[in-house]
This record gives C-alpha cells, sequence and structure tokens, in this order.
C-alpha cells in the first residue's frame, strides 16, 4: 500500500498547487484538493480528534476512494494529515468505502467497506462489498489486515460498518439491500476480528421506505436510543424528502440481545439541500457529536473548476428535547474562532432593505414573530440566498440562487411556535448553515455567491418585520 498511498498523496499534493481559494472553506473541513463525500472513522483518542472522510485524490470528481484524514487537539484548529488508506489489495480492489474508528486497547482500529466491481466499473448490479479492518501504532500510518466480515448469500450491498464496545463486547451495524428494500443488520464480536450475525436491527417495510439504507450509526442519547441512517429512495412528500437522498433517525429502545423497539418514526435531520451520510462519534468530556457531507450526489459542484469538491458540516452537538425530538447545535469549542462581536441595535424593517456589514462569517438573530406582519422576512445574502419567514405558509424558508437552474430552490421548516425566533448563522465562502431556536431544526446549503457579492441586508416584503437582537462575528481558519 506504500507506494498507492505515496502516488495519491503526491497527486493530492499537485492539485492543491492548482487550487483556487475564492469558494474554498475557511472553517468547514475539506481536503487540501480532490473530491470528498462521507465523514469517516471519527473519533478522540490519546487526546486527539481523528476525522477521515472519503476522499478521490487525483480529481475533483468521485473515482477509487481512499480515506483522507485531518487531526485536531480542540476540534477547533486542524492539521491536514497524509492519506490513510488506499485501494488496491484482492478485498478493497476499487475502493476504501465508509466506516469507523474505534480504540481497541489503545490502538486505533479502522473498519471499512472493501469494494470490488464485479462487471463494469459503476455497475451497482455487480459488486462485492465486505468489512475490512487496518490499524495504527502511531494514528498516521495504518496496516490493513484484509477482510473480517462478508455479506451473507444474497445480499452484494452490504457496507458502511459503525461499531461501538458496550458491556465488554463489540458491536456493528452495517446498512444493507435485501429485495431491494433497505434494512440495517447488528453483529457482535469478541475481538472485532470475528463476528456472528444477531438480527436486523430495523428495515424497510414497502419500497416508500427505501431500497438502500446507508451510513448507519446506532447510540445511546440520554435514556433514548437513535438509529441514524441515510435511506436512498425516498419520494418526496410535498415539503419533505426534495433531496436526491436523505438522512434521518428512528427513536427507540434497545438493550443488548433484545430487539430495537422504535417509538418513534422516521424523522429527518436536516432541511437543506446539501445534508448527507452523518456520523456521530464521543467527544472527550462525553458529549455525542456529529459530522455530515455537506453535499448532495447528483447535485452540480460548482468548485470543481476550482480543483476541489466537497466538504464537512460544523461540529454538532446532539441532545434530545423532551417530545423526543434531537436537537443539533454547533459544537461549543467553535466560539474559539470568533473574532470581536459586532453589535446592532434592534430594527424595524417595512418595505425595504437594511445593510449589515459583509465580512460577518457567523451572526444570530431574534425575529420578533408576534410583532412582524410583513409577508416575508429575513436576511439575504447577496445573490446567492435568503432565509426568510413566510408568514403566509407558516415556514421557515432557505432559498438560494444561482445561474444553473439545477442550484436553485427551496427549503423550509414549519415555523416554531413562540412569538420570536431565534436563528444562529454560519455563512463559509461556499456554504450557510442555520440553526433554529438552539437546534430545533437545522437548514444547511452549499450556496455560491455570484462575481464574490457577500453583502448582508435585513429585510422586509409586504409590511413590516422586527428584529430585536443582532450580533455578528468574523471567524478565524481552522486550518494550521
Amino acid at each position: 500500500m506504500k507506494e498507492l498511498l505515496a502516488q495519491a498523496n503526491h497527486a493530492v499534493e499537485k492539485l492543491r498547487a492548482a487550487r483556487q481559494d475564492d469558494l474554498y472553506p475557511r472553517f468547514h473541513l475539506a481536503a487540501q484538493a480532490g473530491w470528498i463525500n462521507d465523514p469517516n472513522g471519527l473519533i478522540c483518542i490519546d487526546g486527539v480528534y481523528h476525522a477521515f472522510y472519503q476522499h478521490h485524490p487525483f480529481d475533483e470528481h468521485w473515482g477509487p476512494m481512499h480515506w483522507g484524514h485531518a487531526t485536531s487537539r480542540d476540534l477547533v484548529h486542524w492539521q491536514h494529515q497524509p492519506i490513510a488508506l488506499a485501494p488496491g489489495d484482492a478485498d478493497d480492489r476499487d475502493g476504501c468505502f465508509s466506516g469507523c474508528a474505534v480504540d481497541d486497547h489503545g490502538v486505533l482500529t479502522l473498519l471499512y467497506t472493501g469494494h470490488v466491481w464485479l462487471g463494469e466499473p459503476g455497475d451497482d448490479s455487480q459488486l462485492r462489498e465486505v468489512q475490512c479492518l487496518a490499524t495504527s501504532e502511531d494514528g498516521i500510518h495504518f496496516t490493513k489486515h484484509g477482510a473480517v466480515l462478508t455479506p451473507p448469500e444474497g445480499i452484494m450491498h452490504f457496507r458502511d460498518p459503525k461499531v461501538w464496545q458496550q458491556d465488554g463486547q463489540w458491536w456493528m451495524v452495517i446498512g444493507a439491500k435485501e429485495h431491494d428494500l433497505g434494512q440495517v443488520r447488528l453483529y457482535r464480536s469478541d475481538d472485532l476480528r470475528n463476528w456472528r450475525f444477531e438480527r436486523v436491527l430495523a428495515a424497510a417495510e414497502h419500497a416508500r421506505q427505501g431500497y438502500m439504507w446507508e451510513c448507519p450509526d446506532f447510540f445511546p442519547l440520554g435514556e433514548r436510543q437513535l438509529l441514524v441512517f441515510s435511506p436512498q429512495g425516498l419520494a418526496a412528500q410535498g415539503y419533505r424528502y426534495r433531496n436526491r437522498f436523505q438522512s434521518g433517525y428512528l427513536l427507540g429502545n434497545w438493550q443488548p440481545d433484545g430487539a430495537f423497539t422504535v417509538t418513534q418514526p422516521f424523522s429527518e435531520l436536516d432541511a437543506g439541500h446539501d445534508f448527507y451520510a452523518p456520523q456521530t462519534f464521543t467527544a472527550a468530556d462525553g458529549r455525542r457529536l456529529l459530522f455530515g457531507w455537506m453535499d448532495m450526489w447528483e447535485s452540480p459542484m460548482p468548485s470543481k473548476a476550482h480543483g476541489w469538491a466537497g466538504a464537512l458540516t460544523l461540529p454538532r452537538e446532539l441532545s434530545l428535547a423532551a417530545d423526543g425530538q434531537l436537537r443539533m447545535q454547533p459544537a461549543r469549542e467553535l466560539t474559539a474562532l470568533r473574532g470581536a462581536v459586532r453589535q446592532f441595535d434592534a430594527v424595524r424593517c417595512r418595505n425595504q432593505r437594511l445593510p449589515l456589514e459583509d465580512e460577518l462569517h457567523e451572526l444570530q438573530l431574534t425575529l420578533d414573530t408576534a410583532d412582524s406582519d410583513a409577508e416575508r422576512y429575513g436576511i439575504s445574502l447577496g445573490g446567492a440566498a435568503r432565509l426568510y419567514v413566510d408568514n403566509q405558509a407558516h415556514r421557515l424558508v432557505l432559498e438560494r440562487f444561482s445561474d444553473d437552474p439545477a442550484l436553485c430552490g427551496c427549503r423550509s421548516v414549519p415555523l416554531p411556535a413562540g412569538v420570536s425566533l431565534q436563528l444562529r448563522l454560519f455563512i463559509d465562502r461556499s456554504s450557510l448553515e442555520v440553526f433554529v431556536n438552539d437546534g430545533e431544526a437545522c437548514l444547511t446549503s452549499r450556496i455560491y455567491p455570484l462575481d464574490g457579492d457577500r453583502r448582508l441586508n435585513l429585510f422586509a416584503e409586504g409590511g413590516a418585520a422586527y428584529f430585536s437582537a443582532i450580533a455578528g462575528w468574523t471567524l478565524d481558519s481552522i486550518w494550521r
């Protein structure tokens, strides 16, 4: 693997030298160049956070998957590391697909899907997927140990292992497709190398629930258990499921040796245009954190013209509300990126646009919905996007604009109850993340400001709106 890794690292260095930075993120994780998708192997071990990700280092398009790698000691400032895994062995000849990382008695251990095309590359009807293991003594360089789990008879799509330790044993969930229906399978092991099948943890009962369930994650939150996964094949239903593929969770109860009892149906995690393949991990202090892929399959990616494609969301803290709904908020460590605060006076806006400072990366707004009668009101970012309350539809809408019609359109959530609406926005060079009412809802979308236009304006149309509190910050770069 050493020669393959050397070739991959050389390729990404060559791409990096030609990369354009107009759209490259300041405070979101991305590769130095080339393509990335799913976050993988998220872990904190020996005081170091590791983030791996699906990576094609040879150009800006999806291709044979490698594992890119970055590390941090504070979850805020990151350093690129050499590529961790390259495909090429018998079990992963055509790709080191998604997986996870665990601490096995102090040894950083990766479990991932080895992918092999049995027919033509890209033909999903002829493939082999097995679960492989790799280890590292220094946290940077890895040794492959081959396949540790093969699929059962009749199943080809069998990928994305997520592993944890509980009650002295290892457990694994895997996404699979059987009879054209998605499912999550549960396995158990004493040593990470010999696995036995326990049960199908959850499965689609009909085609409307998805033909493949990718990137499963299974973990406790409070006294409940969450099964997070990314179902493929859900048809749009009104405002729901508007993207090519979705990501969400089932809430329920589970104990080892028992079934997963679902108490709340599938709920989407993020209502924006660009969110997929989320994976959680445990922070040094025990908090449950999450990264997602901040793009969407089959969506145009203007950054490809600049030599790179794909980024990860900000790290998010997870909690469970009393009503069983998941809450996601930016990791508290991110406040370390802030410069001096910029406070703005409360303002009433009637049929007008009011400018804010252009170079703010984080904004906190409080909108007084009880004292606002405008048909639409909120904030605009140049000609790239608007976030606004639609008083007629009673929804909070994120709308983006582009010369490319495929990058235009709206995503929205129901307007939360109450007399005020608290919004926290993170505006990077080509992305917008919105957190509503302390994580009651989230909307994440890639945006592409035309001609560098990043003017921020408050606006109200068809009436008046009251913005009772406004604060903003510039954010430092995360890159070391």
